[in-house]
């Protein structure tokens, strides 16, 4: 199944006030039009708070903004409330909205070091570390160390991070400081650490959402996916309006083969939240894997003006429109998502799919050739390039047809499919074991930047270099190939002018990389 992009720690928003992704609604215009018409700012400031208690984050921003909109709140009512309205725009991911709540709050005589705290974690969600730690200074509190941890996450320099966690623990319990440690150590595969922090936190906060949200995460990379499930349930029965349990427990499901539950999910996180991006992913995803394209189309083709090409949902818009008798329009966006992502298999293979629907089968031999020339080419597409071999009448069909039935293809996808299985165990020894006789005489640039990845992962620094380096001699404008060149140079610590030029290169030519910008950033911090 296919599988979305994981969204990284820190996100920005630009829609003020809002959820990650939402737009505004007929209902929630109404909704919104009619909290500002009530004449009771004490009653709005006394729901702002019980919804705020609740975890009920949009309700809380809208109903203090209705009081604090009134004017008629005394000024140290209004003070508290602007406190409490900035809390649940951070909460919402609103770095934008609540700079803004704190600018007023320092105007309205509010401060100290719980709000410089907060205008910390306000920079950090507008994409802006080095701000946050400016601002936090000297602070010892433990809010504090968890924002410096986040800060030095964003910079990609997780040594520190590290280091603020456990200082921060140190300094005293904080239930945030904890769930943000132990998601970092279920990152890091530290799952006996990540354990014991989740120990913490559910002395400190044992019915709390954060706790039920990181032993759901934590159970689920330990293959306890009945427990995962079980971690999951009480926090839908216990927080009904908030979504994250909701599609965590929807992913749970599709990975345990319970699509229609999966389904039935998300369609009542869709309900609570019906614009979050969140929401409508993992709605167009399982759509996709039900082979439901009709309902991907209707699900994105309000946004098929927005959609980057490149993403899941721009790709599985674009597979939508193949499967439904839309080939020349799918053509035009797997050609674009190729040409921004050129070392993406899916959208080259998606690419030939079209060309070849539309009648050019010789175009979409070229277009799939550089996939299925290679050692790691598996059934679909040695049967796409031989369907566009024969509809050209090209010579390759039969070398294609024979490589298909042969004992050596049937052996290189046994190592290839070793060797996969060994870097997603991270077991790094197998992994160079399998590409190492997958490889053999031959020379392949995908089996060489695997064999890097697992070289610079297993501390075999020369070797990893090496095996860069070929792979980028065979594909030297190819921006995978450019940033495992630069990120071998920085695990092993050696070259870095050349490893920060590789990894500039790389970025130039996938600037979108999330991936990319992280370690470049990490090289410039060196």
């Amino acid at each position: 199944m296919r599988r979305a992009i994981l969204p990284s720690f820190l996100h920005r928003h630009a829609r003020a006030g809002l959820p990650r992704g939402a737009l505004i609604t007929p209902a929630l215009a109404l909704a919104l039009v009619l909290a500002g018409c009530g004449d009771n700012p004490a009653a709005h400031a006394a729901k702002a708070r019980s919804a705020f208690a609740a975890q009920d984050f949009v309700t809380a921003r809208m109903e203090a903004l209705s009081a604090l909109d009134s004017g008629k709140l005394p000024a140290a009512d209004s003070q508290a409330l602007l406190r409490l309205l900035a809390r649940a725009q951070l909460q919402m991911g609103d770095g934008d909205g609540a700079q803004a709540t704190l600018t007023r709050l320092e105007d309205a005589g509010g401060g100290g070091r719980a709000v410089n705290r907060m205008k910390a974690e306000a920079a950090l969600l507008r994409g802006l570390p080095r701000q946050a730690l400016s601002l936090l200074g000297q602070d010892g509190d433990a809010d504090a160390w968890r924002l410096r941890a986040a800060a030095h996450q964003a910079l990609g320099d997780n040594a520190q991070a590290l280091s603020a966690f456990r200082q921060g623990m140190a300094a005293g319990d904080n239930v945030q400081l904890a769930r943000d440690y132990a998601r970092f150590l279920i990152t890091a595969e530290d799952f006996a650490g990540a354990d014991q922090v989740l120990a913490v936190m559910q002395r400190l906060d044992p019915k709390g959402l954060d706790t039920a949200m990181v032993e759901g995460a934590l159970r689920v990379r330990q293959g306890q996916l009945d427990a995962a499930g079980a971690a999951y349930d009480r926090a839908i029965a216990a927080y009904p309006r908030r979504i994250e349990p909701l599609i965590e427990r929807a992913n749970l499901a599709d990975m345990q083969s319970q699509l229609d539950r999966a389904i039935g999910l998300i369609g009542k996180a869709a309900r609570l939240a019906p614009g979050d991006s969140r929401v409508l992913d993992l709605q167009v995803q399982f759509a996709s894997e039900k082979g439901d394209w009709e309902k991907v189309r209707q699900l994105l083709a309000p946004h098929e003006v927005d959609l980057d090409p490149r993403t899941p949902n721009g790709l599985t818009y674009a597979e939508a429109l193949l499967r439904l008798g839309h080939p020349e329009q799918a053509r035009v966006i797997f050609a674009r998502a190729l040409l921004l992502s050129p070392q993406n298999p899916y959208s080259r293979m998606m690419l030939a799919e079209a060309q070849l629907a539309t009648g050019d089968p010789g175009t979409a031999l070229r277009t799939i050739r550089p996939l299925s020339d290679s050692l790691l080419a598996g059934q679909r597409e040695l049967d796409l390039a031989l369907r566009a071999a024969r509809a050209a009448g090209d010579p390759s069909a039969d070398a294609l047809a024979a490589r298909l039935r042969s004992g050596q293809w049937q052996q290189d996808q046994r190592l290839a499919a070793d060797g996969q299985a060994a870097l997603g165990r991270r077991d790094w020894a197998a992994a160079i074991t399998a590409y190492t006789a997958l490889l053999g005489n031959g020379s392949d640039p995908e089996v060489l930047k695997r064999l890097a990845v697992a070289c610079t992962n297993a501390g075999r620094h020369q070797d990893a270099i090496a095996y860069a380096d070929r792979a980028l001699a065979q594909a030297p404008r190819d921006p995978d190939m450019l940033h495992i060149a630069g990120l071998v140079r920085l695990n092993a610590g050696q070259d870095m002018a050349a490893a920060q030029h590789l990894l500039r290169r790389a970025v130039d030519a996938d600037p979108a990389n999330r991936l990319f910008r992280a370690d470049l950033a990490r090289a410039q911090a060196r």
